[in-house]
């Protein structure tokens, strides 16, 4: 009855080592996926076309094969994003072993807040690159 008391011990042990792992492993994953996003928007904010560009993965580059034709969509589809005045992260989520899911509250050049949520995956060279972005006008909740 000891050793399976003993056994049961060790077995929580590891069940809680794994566990403590795994929380540590995501906020790694989102750690990462955050730097890519934080230095697309920078690159943008230094007007930095082939450096924001670098950023997107694969999909995104077989849409916009070139730098410009990247910037070009992302001045007419996504301005907030292409001239932030600020950003800060907000709610984030591994959503799988290679993916993440990342909100981000931008000011806009027109002074409104916005709400955009990244999708990234891990590359095969293992970084996180943007796979695609959603905007919308963020929702006030003052009165």
């Amino acid at each position: 009855m000891l050793k399976s008391r003993a056994l049961r011990l060790v077995l929580f042990a590891l069940a809680g080592l794994v566990m403590a792992f795994s929380a540590m492993a995501g906020e790694a994953e989102i750690k990462s996926a955050q730097k890519t996003i934080d230095s697309q928007l920078k690159a943008f904010q230094q007007d930095n076309g082939a450096l924001a560009y670098s950023f997107a993965a694969p999909n995104i580059t077989r849409m916009y094969p070139t730098p410009e034709a990247f910037i070009g969509m992302v001045t007419n589809g996504y301005p907030p994003v292409r001239k932030p005045q600020s950003f800060a992260f907000g709610k984030s989520q591994e959503t799988g072993p290679t993916s993440v899911v990342q909100q981000v509250m931008i000011v806009g050049p027109d002074g409104k807040d916005y709400e955009a949520v990244y999708m990234l995956e891990l590359q095969p060279d293992g970084v996180y690159r943007i796979t695609s972005c959603s905007l919308r006008a963020a929702v006030s909740t003052s009165v």
